[in-house]
């Protein structure tokens, strides 16, 4: 096997590589825009009245991930699951021991939200990791549901 050959597919890849790290590739180290931009193209987003019909409609579950001192700050989306970002994948894995009761299955069209749509378009693809393949994130974050006049519980 020539040295400049990738490992085989079933060896994970040496540990603090860029082909080790979310995103990255045997090329060399990735920025967050193009982490992002990689990360988005593998799911479709989702519009803030989009989600809010959804969730209505009792086809998706809304999650948000925004820290409390934003929710403090600037109110809630009335019928989101409100889960820290640090423990988003085990509430979330249907076969975790530590899920949420609305952790009902793999096809449970999730939609996360943080504060503008950046954070939440990482944790949606590290849902989808998990298997939850309709995980997706609102666009523009709740500011953009905010922005587009839909339903806020105040601080």
């Amino acid at each position: 096997m020539p040295d400049d050959a990738p490992p085989p597919r079933h060896a994970p890849p040496p540990r603090g590589s860029a082909a080790s790290e979310p995103g990255g590739s045997a090329a060399g180290p990735v920025g967050i825009d193009a982490l992002l931009e990689r990360v988005r193209s593998g799911y479709a987003r989702i519009e803030p009245r989009d989600a809010h019909a959804a969730a209505e409609a009792g086809e998706a579950l809304l999650v948000d991930i925004r820290y409390a001192a934003l929710r403090e700050r600037d109110g809630l989306v009335p019928g989101a699951l409100v889960v820290e970002r640090n423990e988003l994948e085990w509430r979330l894995d249907p076969q975790g021991s530590h899920r949420l009761p609305e952790a009902t299955g793999h096809d449970l069209r999730i939609v996360v939200i943080c504060n503008e749509g950046y954070a939440s378009s990482l944790a949606a693809e590290s849902l989808h990791r998990l298997g939850l393949h309709r995980a997706t994130d609102l666009i523009g974050g709740f500011q953009a549901w905010r922005a587009a006049g839909l339903p806020v519980t105040p601080p």
